[in-house]
Parts: structure tokens; sequence; C-alpha cells
């Protein structure tokens, strides 16, 4: 007997069905629309799919929802499996709601035949009015009662492609007094005189989600149908589909929790307008969290999972911070991505008392991963130092290089400066420093104690590089407006011109490394012809799990 868990509903309810004998196996399907890349929020609802059928000795439908041709595209079905193969599952197969449309036609004819379906011709604008309010019992439509051979003939032409859209639809016979308002006659087809990718001009009449779905899983076969809270209003229309379209495998519907996450834009109606007014740069831009924009930014798939794992299945909905996420994005980085020093504004420091000579400096890879070995790093009479870790006056407290103090820098010497170089605005261009040759890191000497540690990257053997650093595009008082930007934090990038150790002369698009003070950076895969890095995550977050 399997052991259940507290804080994973629709496992215990697997298990349940299993030890009653119901199921020999979970299946389940991951039913995304091609009409757009998906999300962080998409990604909770494949690990879920995919964990659950192969914890219990099954496996998980790819199905594409491809019942609204005038939105869909073929190439998003291809980026979709793109995006789930990259966060490491695999379907058992790949299907279409397409593939079913002749049997759905059919499974139609059989409500039609039991006077469960009719064909409507009111306009929409009426046929809205007349579905009532939570507190107002609906009106049937003057057509509920239409003979059921004169309901035929219609939905045959409609499916020939004799009117045009809008002009009817077929609707399911409920009830129009129901307190769900889902079950007051809902439309079942409606017209759509658009070719589709995949069936052409076949097809003049598409079916609606909620009678497609329980069809498609009855069809293959779901023992499990996941959905989030916001389709739980709409099992009861679900449950009836299954009953009345003489179906023999029942499947079942359960909703758990959407993930929601703070400063995050996951609506792909919104994502899509931002695309469409290039507010941001594609669906893979890094600033928003499409499964294909978190990968370019340098997330690997593990730190999602993990993520995601560690938030639950609940039937609640609830508010994750975003920094819930980056920690667990910093957690699975520490001990994979190399240490690099990377100096984003840099100031030139010359050392006036070296020799000249280059000198091979020996450093590890990842101090908290000794296996992924060291590098060799050149150090010679020039290096470059981050801009604000020098300070003519400093401030009480500081502890970088400033005038009369020592400073080391990492895995290298102690410097001391000499003097100080200005262009003609009075701008500081260059520092002139003395080094003490006795001081190599390593040396094991104890009388001095420099002022601080300061990374740098070698004058003369460096790599150059675009660096982007992100501020949160949702800031955390935006209050999302439908038609506009107000509020956005649309001067969230920000851009540098960066000198990189040359352990990154090999870097390959999605390349991920730690910048040594600054954070964790991926290789940018849009740039092939310019090294270009994304800020992935910052190395601190307030957050503590």
């Amino acid at each position: 007997m399997r052991e259940k868990e507290a804080s994973n509903f629709i496992r215990n309810i697997i298990i349940d069905d299993l030890e009653a004998g119901k199921y020999d196996q979970a299946i389940t399907r991951f039913p995304p629309e091609p009409n757009g890349l998906l999300h962080i929020g998409h990604a909770k609802a494949i690990t879920i799919n995919f964990d659950m059928a192969k914890e219990f000795g099954g496996y998980t439908y790819l199905r594409f929802d491809d019942t609204n041709p005038e939105k869909e595209d073929e190439r998003f079905v291809r980026l979709i499996q793109e995006d789930i193969e990259w966060l490491g599952f695999t379907p058992h197969e790949v299907r279409y709601a397409s593939d079913y449309f002749g049997e759905m036609y059919q499974r139609a004819h059989i409500l039609i035949d039991k006077g469960l379906a009719y064909v409507d011709d009111t306009p929409a604008e009426e046929m809205a009015a007349q579905r009532g309010d939570f507190t107002t019992p609906g009106i049937e439509s003057k057509h509920r009662n239409r003979p059921i051979e004169e309901s035929k003939a219609l939905f045959e032409q409609m499916k020939a492609g004799e009117f045009d859209e809008g002009e009817l639809v077929l609707r399911a016979k409920i009830d129009m007094a129901s307190p769900n308002m889902v079950m007051r006659d809902p439309v079942i087809y409606r017209i759509v005189n658009e070719p589709h990718y995949r069936t052409g001009d076949e097809w003049h009449i598409y079916p609606m989600y909620d009678f497609a779905h329980p069809l498609e899983d009855y069809m293959e076969r779901i023992t499990h149908s996941l959905c989030s809270l916001e389709f739980e209003n709409n099992r009861p229309l679900y449950d009836w589909y299954i009953e009345h379209t003489e179906v023999e495998h029942q499947p079942h519907q359960y909703e758990f929790a959407k993930l929601q996450l703070t400063n995050t834009i996951i609506g792909k109606r919104f994502i899509l307008k931002l695309v469409a007014d290039g507010i941001v740069d594609g669906w893979d831009d890094p600033r928003l969290l499409t499964i294909s924009g978190m990968r370019r930014r340098g997330f690997r798939p593990e730190g999602i999972k993990d993520f995601i794992r560690a938030t639950g299945v609940s039937k609640e909905n609830s508010l994750v911070d975003i920094r819930q996420l980056e920690f667990f994005i910093r957690e699975d980085l520490k001990l994979v991505a190399p240490r690099i020093n990377a100096v984003l504004d840099p100031l030139k420091v010359t050392i006036i008392n070296h020799p000249g000579e280059t000198e091979m400096l020996e450093f590890d890879l990842n101090p908290e991963n000794p296996d992924m070995g060291k590098v060799l790093l050149p150090f010679s009479n020039e290096v470059y130092i981050e801009r604000d870790d020098f300070e003519e006056e400093p401030p009480k407290g500081y502890k970088r290089l400033s005038p009369g103090v020592e400073v080391r820098l990492r895995g290298a010497y102690f410097i001391k400066l000499e003097e100080i170089v200005k262009d003609e605005q009075g701008h500081i261009t260059e520092l002139k420093c003395s080094y003490d040759p006795a001081t190599k890191s390593g040396s094991g000497f104890k009388d001095r104690k420099p002022q601080g540690t300061i990374h740098w990257v070698d004058g003369k053997e460096h790599v150059k590089a675009s660096v982007k650093r992100y501020d949160l595009l949702v800031p955390d008082e935006y209050d999302h407006k439908e038609d506009g930007y107000e509020g956005l934090n649309l001067d969230s990038i920000h851009r540098y011109d960066a000198l990189i150790d040359i352990s990154a002369k090999a870097a390959k698009p999605y390349d991920r490394f730690q910048f040594i003070r600054h954070g964790y950076f991926s290789v940018d895969p849009k740039y092939p012809d310019e090294l270009t890095f994304n800020e992935t995550v910052s190395l601190k977050s307030s957050y503590r799990g």
C-alpha cells in the first residue's frame, strides 16, 4: 500500500482508485492550445500530469486543443513540443483535437437524436441576454423544441459550409433555469469559415472546448483529467456530456490550484499584446516567465521542477512570491555554474612595479563543486576592476580600493593606489597602483590584512561581451489594466559593455556562469555574432524557504 501525502490530494485520489481496482495505471494528458507559448503556470500542469502518470505506471498524452482555427499557428505546435522536451518530459503520444473531429460530430448527432441538442439561429447578443444571471433564470430559445430531423438537417448544412459565421449554432438542451450558468443550454458547435492548419477546408463547424474536452479524454482512455480550478464550475457539464453521448469509458475531471506568482504576467492574451506591440523581445523575452523566456534567461529545468514540486498540489488558490522561484533557481545553479570574473563597468589599473610578463594563476571553477576542476587565468601589469570598487573619497566603512589602503585582487596579489589619472573633464580614466609579489594568494602570510577583496579581469587577455541585467517588468505596486501598459517597468533592461576572463572564450548559447559578486548569467542564443549574457538570478535573495 502506498503512503499518502497530505500535500498532494491528486496523488491520494489516484492511490484510492488503484487500490479499489478502478484502474491499473494512471493515464493523464496535457492539452495546450496552439495559440501562444507556454508559461510557468503551464509548467506546473505539465509536471503534475507527467509526474502522476509516471509514478503510477502510466503515461501522458500531449494533446493540442486545436478547435479554433482563427487563432492557431502550426509554429506554436512545434515550439510547445520543444518546451516540453526541454523540461525533461516525453509524451506517450502527440494527439490533436482535430484527430477526433469526425467522432465528435457523430457524438453531437447522438445528442440531437435524443432530443438533447438543437440548432439555434438566435442572434448572439439576444442569446446572451436570454441566459439570465445568477439571480434570474434564463429564457428558453424559441428554437429549443425544433424538430429533431430539422436540427439534424441544419447541422449537416452547417458542416457543409452553407451558412455564414454566427448565423447558426448547435446547443445542448439542458436546463435554462439551472443555478450553474454553464448548464443553461451551452453552445456545442459554432460555424468558423476559416481553413484549419491540419484539416484545411474540410470542416466549417468546430466544437467548443467544453464539448471536445470530455470526448477527447474518453477516446484516449484518460483516467484522471487534471484541470485548473477555473474549470471546477464546468465539471457538471463535462459529466453531462460523458453521460449522454454513449461512451464506454467514463473519465473524471479533477481540479487543482493554478500557480500564481507575484510580479508576473502569465495571461497569454496580454503577452501576445506585449509581443505584437514590441514591448518585449518576443515570447522568449527573459523578463517573461514563459518556458522559452526562462530557458533563454538561463533557468535550468531542474530548478523549475524543484520549485513546482515544492509548492505542492492544492485545492486553494494562493499567490507565491517570485523570490521563492528565484531561490530554487539559485540553489540549482550554485553547484553546476562555473565561477568567472566579469567586470561590467571597467576601470583600468596599471601595476607600475610589475615586470610586465604575463603570469598564469590557478582558480577553482566552482569551490562548492571540486569535481568541476580548475582553470588558469592570465595576470599581467594591466587589469580592469569595477569602477565602483574605487572611491577617491571613500565613505565610512568602505571596504574596497581607496587612497592609502591595500586591497587584494581576488586570487592574486595585494595592490595599493599610487596615482589617479583623470581626463580634462575630471573623470577618472586610470589608476596606477603598486603590488607586493610576496602577497600572492596561497602564500600563507598572516601579518597583513587587506581592506577588502575585489575581482578583476586581465587587461591584455580577456573576452568582450554585452551583458544585460534585469529589473522586474512587473513592479510590486502594478495594477494590471487590460488596454495599456501604465505601471509596467518598461525601463527594466540595463546593458553593459563588459570584460570577462578568458574562461568565457568557448561559451556557447545557454551556457551558465556565476559572475563573481554579480550573480548568475547565461549566454543569450539570439545573438550568435556577439557574445551576450542575460542575468539569470542575483546571488542573494530575501526569501527564506
